[in-house]
């Protein structure tokens, strides 16, 4: 077991909550966690962390999915893994309709989805394995639309940035605990019980490792729950 910090959504009182991550690496504290949610941004705080801390690892808990496309985060968890001698931890989740549609005026739409299309492009994106091209549901690239310029080309991330950086899903129901055990590297189950793991989880982990590339299993797979 690794114990992790978790520091909710940076506030106005942002020097006690760093003050509090320096003790937790000093104690030997595996990893912090911020989120996002209306109001302060996840990434810009653990920027700042990672100046201010050496060993820790940065988690985002999570970045939204619909505030930025699966480019953009691609090239932000490889710029701030950069800086951080390989210390980021990508976490996705697609928030709630009330944020999603409230806040930044788009349509929450098929969650689950999206997740799918998001993960697989940012994998895409740090594999550098060739030029980026996808065509599903919720992404096209490059755009092919009715309004599309047709100057768009696959392009390769001119960053060469670390291909294995882990991405957590943040899920609580049922079909997006199955589908981060099939997809991702981890699985950040908010207020998770851990007396609930044998009902509530392991069934539906189970069911996503049946999905998942051959050899992954939960001795593999990352659970970081919030407790």
């Amino acid at each position: 077991m690794r114990l992790g910090l978790v520091t909710g959504y940076s506030g106005p009182r942002m020097q006690s909550t760093i003050d509090l991550i320096l003790e937790a690496e000093r104690l030997g504290f595996d990893s912090v966690w911020s989120g996002e949610a209306y109001g302060s941004d996840v990434i810009t705080f653990l920027a700042y962390v990672g100046a201010r801390t050496s060993k820790i690892k940065l988690g985002a808990g999570i970045m939204q999915m619909h505030a930025r496309t699966p480019a953009m985060a691609a090239m932000t968890a490889m710029t701030l893994d950069g800086l951080t001698n390989g210390r980021f931890i990508i976490g996705l989740g697609p928030s709630n309709p009330q944020v999603v549609e409230g806040w930044h005026g788009v349509p929450y739409g098929k969650p689950l989805q999206r997740y799918r299309e998001y993960i697989a492009i940012v994998r895409k994106i740090l594999a550098r394995e060739a030029p980026l091209e996808f065509n599903g549901q919720e992404y096209q690239i490059p755009y092919r639309g009715q309004d599309a310029t047709g100057l768009g080309k696959p392009l390769k991330s001119i960053l060469h940035g670390r291909p294995d950086i882990k991405i957590y899903t943040a899920s609580i129901g049922p079909k997006g605990i199955e589908l981060a055990a099939e997809l991702a590297d981890g699985l950040l189950p908010v207020w998770m019980s851990p007396d609930w793991y044998e009902q509530l989880y392991k069934p539906h982990l189970d069911a996503g490792f049946a999905k998942a590339a051959p050899g992954k299993s939960r001795e593999n797979f990352d659970l970081a729950p919030f407790v």
